[in-house]
């Protein structure tokens, strides 16, 4: 019998980089392809690259300098790059690093196993076209990897925004949805290896507009709510929204869907409106606010995640204390908060930086009033009960930790026999990143 090949693969950045690392993980099992967990131990090694973090580039040449050695000791290792670094840099790649034997694209990891024939043949292949088929309808139909109760399901990528820092509309492409009965199935497959919660992807997912069955053109709260329907489906979120494709049937949604989880992550970016106007986001501090205002009164108890960009160029110190003023009045359980680096090819690149120590300053103010938001909505689930959907062992002996419905992380004293289960829990005390509880009798 043939030995198995073995495939490291090491995702950088976003959830859909996790959701398309298990895909190409799929795609290259098809072909023999079995995953280890260090490269040392790999015959095949795949760095699936995100392009929104500071520095992606240089991290990417970092961990490919340090694969050097590796590559010495094993010739016939082989080694590729993956993701949007990949695709805005592939010919650089490929030139840079001897050692990378393949780059491809977010939009043509279906192509890999052609990739892969040339590599064996002792070719290097480079694939970072936008092609017009559908990338998914190429993909394996037996989801192997997926293990534990979560998992992602990628229902809509690229973006039309153009957002001035953003590169997504060139590494991702236009925006495109997939079709509801594909993921509609895709879910169902999911829930029979035992996945109980689902995260819905997209760059903008909820200007998700894939068509159904009939041909007609459903939204994200219609999607939502055929998910629902699922047995054995008890949870729903998605993620990342716009602010501008926030529409009333998916506000509804939050306040008539039980399985659709009270937790939203919705970016703002700034509370400047001159500085949103900059950054072409379409919106307006005021009309950010009023937004969230109907979402939780179709759903009061919603806890919200934003992004935040500080330091962005032009920004004064009045546009920055009219976001603090913004995060006061919104109120968020989580942020992510970023000082602004530009992206090569993106407008605003082309704009002069502000003061770096002003935007470290600015950025550090920024977390500690997110900070203490965070702290206190998890200070007030104390004496709460909470339902947990529990993942995994905890890091104490008898220990085991899960999700609540407002995703925080929950750990009780609890046999491993709830793993994949969905439990009351008691919330008895809140810690600086998670809460503890008891099951409840």
């Amino acid at each position: 019998m043939t030995e198995a090949k073995k495939l490291y693969v090491k995702t950088y950045g976003c959830q859909m980089n996790v959701y398309d690392s298990e895909r190409m993980a799929e795609t290259l099992g098809a072909q023999g392809y079995v995953q280890v967990d260090t490269p040392e131990a790999a015959d095949m090694i795949l760095l699936n690259t995100c392009h929104i973090r500071e520095k992606a580039a240089e991290k990417l040449y970092s961990d490919l300098g340090r694969l050097k050695p590796l590559h010495e000791e094993k010739p016939d290792l082989k080694i590729g790059v993956a993701g949007c670094v990949a695709q805005a840099e592939g010919e650089e790649i490929m030139r840079r690093m001897p050692i990378v034997d393949l780059v491809v694209g977010p939009q043509t990891y279906h192509r890999l196993p052609r990739m892969m024939e040339a590599v064996d043949r002792g070719e290097r292949a480079l694939d970072t076209e936008f092609p017009e088929e559908d990338k998914f309808a190429h993909l394996p139909k037996d989801r192997r990897t997926r293990r534990g109760p979560t998992a992602f399901l990628t229902v809509q990528e690229g973006c039309d925004k153009f957002c001035s820092f953003c590169v997504v509309p060139y590494t991702r492409g236009a925006e495109v949805s997939r079709p509801a009965p594909r993921l509609l199935g895709e879910a169902r497959e999911l829930v029979e290896r035992g996945v109980r919660e689902i995260t819905l992807l997209g760059q903008n997912v909820n200007a998700y507009h894939g068509a159904g069955a009939d041909g007609s053109e459903w939204g994200l709260a219609r999607l939502v709510r055929e998910l629902a329907r699922i047995e054995g489906l008890d949870r729903i979120r998605y993620t990342t929204s716009h602010p501008n494709d926030m529409e009333d049937d998916l506000i509804a949604a939050h306040g008539e869907c039980d399985k659709l989880m009270p937790y939203l992550h919705l970016p703002v970016q700034s509370g400047s409106d001159r500085i949103l106007k900059a950054m072409n986001r379409k919106h307006t501090a005021e009309s950010y606010i009023r937004l969230i205002e109907r979402i939780r009164a179709a759903r009061p108890d919603l806890v919200l995640s934003g992004d935040f960009i500080v330091g962005f160029p032009g920004e004064t110190e009045a546009d920055f204390e009219a976001t603090l003023d913004l995060v006061r009045q919104v109120g968020y359980g989580s942020a992510y908060t970023f000082k602004y680096s530009a992206r090569p090819g993106t407008p605003a690149a082309e704009r002069a930086p502000v003061d770096a120590a002003e935007a470290d300053d600015r950025l550090q103010r920024l977390q500690a009033l997110i900070t203490e938001q965070q702290r206190a909505t998890q200070n007030a689930m104390v004496g709460r009960r909470v339902q947990v959907l529990f993942e995994k062992p905890g890091r104490m002996e008898g220990q085991i930790t899960g999700k609540s419905e407002y995703l925080h992380a929950v750990h009780v004293e609890g046999p491993e026999s709830l793993l994949g289960q969905i439990a009351a829990v008691d919330i008895l005390a809140s810690g600086p990143n998670s809460l503890a509880g008891r099951l409840a009798g």
